[in-house]
């Protein structure tokens, strides 16, 4: 055998052996059992990455995830986690719709049996300063800033004291409703006259049934300058029904929040003026993360903001293809 071929031979002898013990290790999350509020509907443009995220933390780390999809409506969250306690996890994410008042007893018990629970999306900030020691960690959006940087952008795009906006949001919804709320009061601290409309649960599982709401407010308000939401399916639908009621991309200005298919291509027309972007994928694996350092290496919990900042029609196109694979 001459020098190369034996040199070869070591190198793949040395590959071989050090596969064989990559294989043979054992991840830190092998063993552990995670329940996981995703949201909205598998695979829908507010969803998605957040499932990616997930998924893809959870093979690496060796954990075994269980995901639970509550098309958004709190009381669909409320029983997932109450049907995952029943199943006796390592850790359980819930996310924030229902409020620290419906959530606080359930989890304080859950807490008490040693399962790990930690939140997403939406902030349960009494569950997080009562049991952070134990885990309960936060990924997600500073939800009233999320709102106010958008509106931002949206008066960046020309809008002027006394204009009209419509702020279309879940306003009610304990917490979550901050999104709209710093939305609207950024809005109306420019100078702009501001209708806060409440999405209804019907709507707010299924964004299509929003669609007569909103052409028949844009009708009824042909002076209409603006309109906000940090509802990622509602952000979905507002390219089509502004094309269907007449108006061209910029006759009103439009801010939402994700970046569903159909949004993206209101980026690109130009329907949409700016979409928060808040990392959907970080939102998925960071609380993954989070059952490993607290079951494995009983860390407490940790705050992630992933309300990054906004895309807009000129930055959309570098980040189609990450959409694409259900990263971004």
């Amino acid at each position: 055998m001459n020098l190369n071929k034996k040199l070869l031979a070591g190198a793949a002898a040395v590959a071989m052996f050090a596969n064989a013990g990559a294989a043979s290790a054992q991840m830190i999350g092998d063993g552990l059992v995670m329940y996981m509020q995703m949201g909205g509907n598998p695979g829908d443009g507010a969803t998605l990455a957040r499932q990616t995220g997930a998924a893809q933390a959870a093979e690496s780390f060796g954990i075994d995830l269980k995901e639970q999809f509550s098309a958004w409506a709190p009381e669909t969250m409320i029983n997932q986690f109450k049907e995952a306690v029943a199943a006796k996890p390592d850790c359980i994410e819930i996310m924030g719709h229902p409020g620290s008042t419906a959530f606080y007893d359930l989890v304080k018990d859950a807490v008490s049996q040693g399962i790990v629970v930690t939140v997403g999306n939406s902030p349960l900030t009494e569950l997080q300063t009562d049991f952070g020691v134990q885990g309960t960690g936060y990924a997600g959006v500073n939800l009233y800033e999320g709102g106010k940087l958008t509106a931002e952008h949206m008066i960046a795009q020309g809008l002027s004291s006394g204009d009209k906006a419509m702020v279309y949001g879940v306003f009610s919804q304990a917490e979550r409703g901050q999104s709209e709320k710093g939305l609207a009061d950024t809005l109306e601290a420019a100078g702009l006259t501001v209708d806060r409309l409440e999405i209804t649960q019907e709507a707010n599982s299924d964004a299509s049934l929003a669609v007569p709401i909103l052409a028949a407010y844009v009708q009824a308000n042909p002076d209409l300058k603006a309109i906000g939401t940090q509802h990622g399916g509602i952000t979905s639908v507002l390219a089509d029904t502004l094309q269907k009621a007449g108006k061209q991309p910029g006759d009103i200005i439009v801010g939402g929040i994700d970046l569903a298919p159909a949004t993206i291509d209101g980026l690109k027309s130009g329907y949409i003026s700016a979409t928060l972007d808040q990392l959907l994928y970080l939102q998925g694996f960071m609380p993954v993360v989070q059952c490993v350092m607290t079951a494995k290496y009983k860390m407490p919990g940790l705050s992630l903001n992933t309300g990054a900042g906004t895309i807009t029609p000129d930055s959309i196109n570098d980040l189609v293809e990450l959409i694409d694979e259900g990263i971004r």
